[in-house]
């Protein structure tokens, strides 16, 4: 097996089975626990909190092993989903052979795999966000023929004691470089991690956040992935986050993906790209221009946006992010390279393929095929969004927006030049939509999309309705006017929501 993509695979069962996650039997995960000695077994799983839960099991019989990775096991549903009363609230966790990896933490060797969810009749549990999202693939796959890959952007502020040596430039972190970024090595940990556990990124830096404030050091950084399916790119975001956690308690920090941290400093976004692929090929470019399907689906995430806050904003301190003028959309509109839209189209590589061979003259050959990297990006949601519920949202406005009759009249309608503040676009600015301002907003306009979402049967109504009922119990309609100008209500606020999802 001379195969490059297996050989340079950081995750260790990649390597020893000498096949992709995606081929993983449980015949693989037996091999691969006996020759390697492992010990125990974690069934991890997402509940309605957005954090990993988990399940130990002692590895010391074979055929019991067998039974576990064949039948799952039980768990108690109605402590991890509120809509599931006690007196019937029995699940079956049931493990997903590809997401298996080695956890990089514990001091005996440990195999963890990610498990869905399954009523007492054996059938997928209809309002577990993870089969939402694969229903909403399937059904996306069926109605348009394409396959939606997608990655996400994970922005997070660490906090520390303040350091007096080479301390940080007030909001001017961006790619900032050890000594002047105190994490960077956190951070390498953290990417060598995901790698290991199955998680392809792109990169990580420093983010344009950093601030001190009394004895203590606030600094943002960004870890940013490749694109994959989409379901991938949902259970890699849960396990980046659960690594990047469990590394600030051993270093003995704080880590937090919150919208906001205070008023005034750059939020934590969790951007999210995404393409559309046919047989192998991407399709978001046809002669050098975004093609017209791209354009399609771009019209049905700003068709459907201010409703996809309710999946990707989901607490009141979202909406202290969401404002003019912090590089975080507050208009309905997309643009090319923009970081104030709501809609982003990163700068591609199409015709830039000599830039290798000027930079390095003589030595290379030939050039590449750049169009594949082309993507666009949804810029609203952060860190408390559920990772789930937010992939098939977009996976289903997508679908909207392909089957939209007019999705190219909006598009074009909606599209913002480069420059969105200057004096040419203003009257175009001051008539577009705004995203919601709160909560309150959010569940308003998620009930008046809803049929969008439960189309096909892919969002079920009690789902939506339960959002709904959780962004309206917060309360904070005119949040923002209420607290203008209390900085100790706003700090509470902050703290309050400090460890979202």
């Amino acid at each position: 097996m001379h195969d490059p993509e297996i050989l340079l695979n950081p995750n260790e069962l990649v390597k020893f089975l000498k096949k992709p996650a995606s081929e993983f039997t449980r015949h693989d995960i037996v091999r691969f626990i006996e020759e390697k000695g492992i010990e125990m077994l974690n069934f991890r799983y997402v509940a309605e909190d957005g954090k990993l839960k988990t399940l130990n099991f002692v590895i010391s019989d074979k055929a019991y092993l067998e039974i576990i990775l064949t039948q799952g096991e039980r768990v108690d549903g109605s402590s991890l989903f509120s809509f599931i009363e006690s007196g019937s609230g029995d699940l079956y966790v049931i493990p997903k052979y590809r997401t298996a990896f080695v956890n990089p933490f514990t001091g005996v060797p440990t195999l963890d795999i990610l498990c869905s969810f399954y009523n007492s009749h054996g059938e997928p549990l209809e309002s577990d966000p993870g089969h939402i999202l694969r229903k909403a693939h399937n059904d996306f796959k069926n109605s348009t023929g394409y396959s939606f890959k997608a990655f996400g952007e994970l922005e997070y502020y660490v906090n520390s004691r303040r350091h007096d040596f080479f301390p940080p430039t007030d909001q001017k972190g961006y790619h900032a470089s050890e000594p002047f970024a105190k994490f960077e090595n956190l951070r390498s940990q953290a990417l060598l991690m995901i790698a290991k556990t199955g998680g392809r990124t792109k990169y990580g830096h420093a983010e344009v956040g950093s601030f001190t404030r009394g004895d203590e050091l606030f600094e943002q950084h960004e870890i940013e992935f490749l694109p994959c399916n989409v379901e991938d790119a949902a259970d890699h975001l849960v396990v980046a986050k659960w690594i990047l956690r469990m590394l600030a308690h051993r270093h003995e920090v704080e880590i937090s993906f919150a919208p906001k941290i205070t008023v005034g400093k750059a939020g934590s976004g969790m951007h999210v790209h995404a393409m559309l692929e046919k047989d192998g090929v991407n399709a978001m470019t046809r002669n050098g221009k975004l093609s017209e399907d791209a354009r399609k689906m771009i019209a049905g995430w700003l068709d459907c946006a201010s409703a996809l806050t309710a999946f990707g904003n989901t607490i009141p301190t979202s909406y202290l992010r969401l404002v003019p003028h912090q590089e975080a959309p507050t208009s309905i509109c997309w643009g090319d390279r923009n970081r104030s839209v709501l809609v982003r189209v990163p700068l591609g590589w199409q015709g830039a393929g000599n830039m290798i061979n000027d930079a390095n003259p003589g030595k290379t050959s030939g050039t590449s095929e750049y169009s594949h990297r082309q993507t666009v990006e949804f810029r609203s949601p952060d860190g408390s969004a559920d990772i789930y519920l937010l992939l098939s949202g977009l996976v289903v406005a997508a679908r909207h927006g392909l089957e939209m009759d007019n999705s190219l009249d909006i598009a074009e309608d909606l599209y913002i030049d480069v420059n969105i503040f200057n004096e040419e676009n203003k009257d175009k600015l001051e008539r577009l939509e705004r995203l919601p301002a709160s909560c309150w907003e959010s569940a308003a306009a998620l009930e008046g999309k809803r049929e969008i979402f439960e189309k096909n049967g892919v969002f079920p109504a009690g789902v939506l309705t339960n959002i709904s009922d959780r962004l309206r119990s917060y309360d904070d309609k005119n949040m923002s006017q209420k607290l203008y100008g209390d900085d100790e209500a706003i700090r509470e606020l902050v703290i309050r929501y400090i460890h979202c999802m």
